[in-house]
């Protein structure tokens, strides 16, 4: 079996592990928020596929991310083109049922940037999901490589370059050092920190936290 297509058993395709992890979590949501059929969701820059495939979708979804605008959106769906921790003044003024991001938080560009998306997720609903890779799991997620996370950026660059599970391998030293130091994971103090009022549920592999979850439900539960 070619580095490739593990990958794709392991995390890229909906029947690997990585795919039955989301499907899970997608389940959690919908436990979280039994009324999630009905609700207007914007989605933190994510990508209007992650919705066509769930079990259940919001009546309405708008989606902000960086990237370019799709050209076909299904009637149920918005996208946007904008900064998560800066959004434009039209989206910053509306509200929504619900905010939801996933594996973002730790791409957004440092602390002060994280208050910024933080203070963006608590603007726009009282209620929000926020899902991060946990800093303290052995694997980095992004690369699946262990401990690539505790090691010094030139390593990390250097693994970039060259890991052969990586996503995407880079085509230079440059855009291997744009991906490494635009990402970084975060632990447990850090989620309270920016999320004080929530509740910081821990998704698990074999005991240990893999993932952290920021949940807020609205409902003055937590």
């Amino acid at each position: 079996m070619g580095l490739h297509a593990l990958r794709f058993r392991l995390v890229d395709s909906e029947n690997s592990w990585g795919g039955r992890r989301r499907a899970r979590r997608a389940g959690w949501l919908a436990e979280t928020f039994p009324d999630l059929a009905q609700m207007s969701v914007i989605d933190l820059g994510g990508r209007v596929d992650t919705w066509q495939q769930a079990p259940v979708r919001p009546k309405h979804v708008h989606v902000v991310n960086l990237e370019e605008v799709p050209i076909d959106v299904p009637e149920w769906a918005e996208v946007d083109r904008g900064d998560a921790c800066a959004l434009p003044r039209p989206i910053a003024n509306r509200r929504y049922d619900l905010v939801f991001s996933n594996s973002v938080l730790e791409h957004v560009g440092g602390h002060e940037r994280r208050l910024r998306f933080a203070e963006t997720v608590h603007a726009l609903s009282d209620a929000h999901w926020v899902q991060t890779p946990y800093r303290y799991f052995p694997i980095e997620p992004h690369w699946i490589a262990p401990g690539m996370q505790f090691t010094p950026v030139r390593v990390r660059i250097a693994l970039a370059r060259r890991w052969p599970l990586a996503h995407t391998r880079p085509d230079c030293r440059e855009t291997a050092t744009q991906q490494v130091l635009w990402t970084e994971l975060v632990d447990r103090s850090q989620m309270r920190h920016y999320f004080p009022h929530s509740r910081i549920r821990a998704e698990r592999l074999a005991g240990m936290v893999k993932s952290l979850i920021a949940v807020r439900t609205g409902t003055g539960d937590y």
